[in-house]
């Protein structure tokens, strides 16, 4: 079965083609910018200029980086206020005219790990973390989604959160060296290790594929691996959650 899978992100839009059977992509993935400020009417406009560009007709299945409940925005994440209570899906389909399941983006990414990926077949505790403009997180038991947490919003300290201390757009911001950045993400992992005690760390997002660089600074003893799909976790993944 092929379904349209598309990732909404703070920077990018990004969407493929995908056989939800094996998690392969049978498209040239497709970037857009994301609009900036990414206010609802933009966005949706910028979902259809992406269903336009694979001419699709069929379902469609979207990561989207704010918590949902059934759908609708509960707030505007990294995107913008005006998004919080919108019915994200109705949005969608009312704009492009196809039949659209949207889903928490890092959820995405780590259904696509766990049915697909570096998750499959492990029991326990799972917890998928995205790092990008923010910190996304999707945690799974025995391979069930438990959907919609939001570990980036752990507080840090003077009531800031981890998502503005240790995502990577803080590294982009400050100009943190890898080395840096990864001190940072240590302080992060070993928290998520002392509340959750997870048996795996998946890193996705587009550092994934740059894990090498700071793994070397975060100390716990829970196993940290790279999304095998890489920065297309999230694209995999929201295609696999029309099924």
């Amino acid at each position: 079965m092929e379904v349209l899978g598309i990732d909404v992100g703070g920077s990018g839009i990004k969407g493929a083609i995908v056989n939800i059977e094996n998690g392969e992509l049978l498209s040239e993935r497709h970037r857009i910018p994301t609009p900036k400020p990414a206010k609802p009417e933009d966005v949706a406009n910028t979902i259809k200029e992406m269903v336009d560009h694979f001419n699709w007709k069929g379902k469609v299945g979207c990561g989207f980086p704010t918590p949902l409940h059934h759908g609708r925005c509960l707030t505007g994440g990294n995107l913008h206020e005006t998004w919080e209570g919108l019915q994200v899906d109705a949005l969608f389909a009312k704009v492009t005219g196809n039949q659209f399941s949207v889903v928490n983006d890092a959820d995405a990414a780590g259904l696509a790990e766990m049915y697909f990926g570096a998750g499959k077949g492990v029991m326990g505790t799972v917890i998928m973390i995205t790092l990008g403009t923010g910190i996304g997180s999707g945690i799974f038991l025995d391979g069930k989604l438990l959907p919609n947490t939001e570990f980036g919003h752990i507080l840090y300290k003077n009531g800031d959160i981890y998502e503005k201390y240790a995502a990577d757009s803080a590294r982009k911001r400050e100009d943190l060296s890898y080395d840096k950045w990864g001190k940072r993400l240590n302080k992060y992992f070993k928290h998520m290790k002392l509340i959750l005690s997870p048996d795996l760390f998946i890193i996705g997002g587009g550092v994934s594929k740059r894990l090498h660089k700071f793994i070397g600074k975060i100390k716990v003893d829970t196993p940290i691996v790279a999304a095998k799909a890489e920065n297309n976790a999230g694209i995999i993944g929201a295609a696999v959650s029309a099924k």
